[in-house]
């Protein structure tokens, strides 16, 4: 078993105990001048703002905050309207939809159907879901300036759940002036049409976010479900604060000097949940799938012998345990689409999930041609749930004979650095490891990182599989489970042959908030900070 150092919890030291003296007094005095504001640590700083740039949670998180999206998906799975409502034709070829009234931007201009067109036209080119609803779309047109037209080359049954999907990329709509910024490039305004205004006079990386409740905002009827229903506010502000310390944020939090947190860290779950003015729960019930990705581009990962060597040389448990540490919170998976689903089989996992794969890596690995060229992985140290796969990873690699460099770094970086092309030696990488929701990776369309577009369109790494993309386009085309299953499990067995991505398995987190806090929302893509009230 594999283990991280981690912070001693029986004592507070006088080092953390004054910055989180000074913290709450600095926090009480904002409060108090700001109105109802919840303070919240979440699980990572926030510096890239542009959720069409990155699929990095937290970006998503912040995209909730400040913009809204057409549909959206509620606890049953199912598709509802949120911006706006739909119609189908009888031939299937052509769906129709109708933005609600009361829309507005928040610097005071319409939300349009072209504003709408343009938001979507730039999703597609990013997002796993929306290129291949984008691969089966004829034309998407505004036929006026509240109606959105989008027209099929032929039947696509994924239309309403491409659109309706909730997390990253998630299809946020923005001003058609913002949608069309370049690609390549980040938006420049952070204007949306959602529940809070993002502040950006405030807005400190690496410190505070500052986001301010909209009273334009015209929420739905409904009630709140999963990213559906009424988004309805009922504060003034949110703050989220920067605090990369497990140890000194559940302080925070124990002390009453913040408000939420949403990644206590594994060890200190104990010392959390005996608080009586704490109240604890798993928001995200499907939980997370933890991965590690290699780069396609530069050696040694271009070289599929190599990328075999490494899969016989991870093994689930020890990552895990060295994340976790408690099996209650985790399960020993090989599933790229989720234990415990109808697309759920553990082809190609043996060596994973049962860690008996390092004799065998050792020997492919002196056979694959490997020239000892270092592998370098990028080692967040700032985000809790993110920390020790690079270390685990690194010592199995090196017990197999790799060579390997760990740069230690933050994950921010890491959002910025994964997108770099470069080769590692100018600031290129060869590997990295980050988690995905289970509602992100539930099946071939949905799962980003199954994808082999390489450089056209593909996901950081850019593994380049024709085989995996013919596959995906005959399950979105299926209309039988029994035979999206068996597509769904041709596309494993060539996902693990090629190594385009090694599933580490998947963990359940909790939350943690004051008990003047009501009104916490579950779901696939929480936190929200919507529909929560405070109590003085």
């Amino acid at each position: 078993m594999f283990h991280i150092s981690r912070w001693k919890h029986a004592t507070l030291a006088s080092s953390i105990a004054l910055p989180v003296l000074a913290l709450s007094a600095a926090l009480a005095s904002q409060a108090m001048a700001a109105g109802k504001t919840i303070t919240a640590v979440m699980h990572s700083d926030l510096r890239v703002i542009d959720p069409g740039f990155t699929t990095a949670y937290i970006t998503r998180d912040h995209g909730y905050m400040v913009y809204d999206t057409l549909l959206a998906t509620d606890s049953n799975f199912k598709v509802q309207p949120q911006m706006a409502d739909w119609k189908i034709s009888d031939d299937k070829l052509t769906y129709t939809f109708t933005l609600r009234d009361g829309l507005k931007w928040h610097d005071g201009a319409p939300v349009t159907a072209e504003d709408c067109v343009a938001s979507l036209k730039r999703w597609g080119k990013n997002d796993n879901m929306g290129q291949k609803l984008m691969d089966f779309t004829a034309s998407i047109e505004a036929t006026d300036a509240k109606t959105i037209t989008l027209k099929l080359k032929e039947p696509y049954g994924l239309v309403l759940e491409s659109i309706g999907k909730p997390s990253s990329y998630t299809p946020f709509m923005m001003p058609k002036r913002m949608a069309e910024t370049p690609a390549g490039q980040q938006i420049k305004e952070q204007i949306g049409s959602g529940p809070f205004k993002f502040i950006q006079s405030e807005f400190r990386p690496g410190v505070k976010v500052v986001y301010e409740k909209n009273a334009d905002y015209v929420p739905r009827k409904e009630p709140p479900s999963w990213t559906s229903g009424g988004k309805v506010v009922k504060v003034d502000r949110v703050e989220w604060i920067t605090m990369p310390d497990a140890q000194t944020a559940v302080n925070a939090l124990l002390s009453g000097d913040i408000d939420f947190m949403e990644n206590p860290s594994f060890d200190l779950y104990p010392m959390v949940k005996a608080n009586k003015d704490i109240k604890t729960d798993i928001l995200n019930k499907l939980g997370f799938q933890t991965l590690g990705r290699m780069n396609f581009l530069y050696p040694p990962f271009d070289n599929v012998k190599v990328r075999r060597a490494a899969l016989l040389a991870m093994n689930q448990k020890d990552v895990l345990d060295a994340l976790i540490g408690n099996p209650e919170y985790y399960k020993i998976c090989g599933a790229f689409f989720i234990c415990g689903t109808p697309l759920a089989t553990d082809e190609g996992s043996e060596t994973l999930v049962k860690g008996n794969g390092m004799a065998a890596a050792k020997k492919a690995l002196a056979e694959s041609g490997y020239d000892g060229t270092p592998i370098v992985i990028m080692a967040p140290g700032d985000v809790v749930t993110l920390k020790a796969q690079p270390i685990v990873a690194a010592q199995l690699l090196r017990e197999a004979g790799f060579k390997v460099d760990v740069q230690a770094t933050d994950w921010q970086t890491v959002v910025t650095r994964r997108a770099s092309q470069k080769p590692p030696k100018e600031g290129g990488w060869n590997m990295f490891f980050t988690n995905w929701v289970a509602a992100d990776v539930l099946n071939p369309i949905v799962n980003f990182s199954i994808g082999g577009r390489g450089k056209n369109g593909g996901w950081f790494g850019w593994a380049e599989d024709a085989k995996i993309e013919q596959l995906k386009d005959a399950y979105a085309r299926s209309s039988s489970p029994d035979e999206q299953k068996k597509i769904a499990a041709d596309i494993q067995k060539q996902a693990y042959d090629q190594v385009i991505y090694i599933p580490l398995g998947q963990y359940f987190g909790l939350s943690a908030w004051q008990k003047s806090l009501s009104g916490v929302l579950d779901g696939p893509a929480t936190p929200v900070f919507w529909n929560i009230d405070k109590s003085e």
